[in-house]
């Protein structure tokens, strides 16, 4: 074999694909662009989401940041899946999300510390089938 045959420098890169240095200059080129970008061009469409509606009668009184948070599931769900729903299931989602939000801000108001126990325990409702205990014959000794 001749000098350096078959061996390859180890600062040699493969020319396929793109180094670390060429990856953050296209990076920064990238965010410093979309910081110019004016802002209605990465707007969500306004059209295809469903206005902001009154909630259901029934459902409970929520603060303005609940009903904002139930407001906005009830969005990520008509976004994955509102294609799928008829008017009725979409209401009856409507009245779910507010009726799961006042159960999330009854379940947050409860202050817990890092060593609180849980209030439950695993209690299973069948016993296991235990072993009998077997009294062994104790030999008599005899006289």
């Amino acid at each position: 074999m001749g000098d350096g045959e078959g061996k390859k420098h180890p600062s040699a890169r493969r020319t396929e694909g793109i180094s670390r240095r060429q990856f953050a200059v296209r990076a920064a080129l990238a965010s410093a662009a979309a910081a110019y970008l004016p802002t209605n061009v990465l707007a969500v469409d306004q059209k295809n989401l469903d206005p902001p509606q009154q909630p259901p009668s029934g459902t409970p009184k929520l603060s303005p940041e609940a009903q904002a948070e139930a407001d906005a599931r009830y969005q990520a769900i008509l976004t994955r899946h509102g294609s799928k729903l008829s008017d009725a299931q979409k209401g009856d989602i409507r009245r779910l999300t507010g009726e799961l939000q006042k159960a999330l801000e009854t379940l947050r108001k409860a202050e817990l510390e890092n060593g609180d126990a849980p209030a439950l325990y695993l209690k299973p409702l069948v016993e296991r089938e235990k072993n009998p205990v077997v009294p062994q014959a104790v030999p008599s000794k005899k006289k």
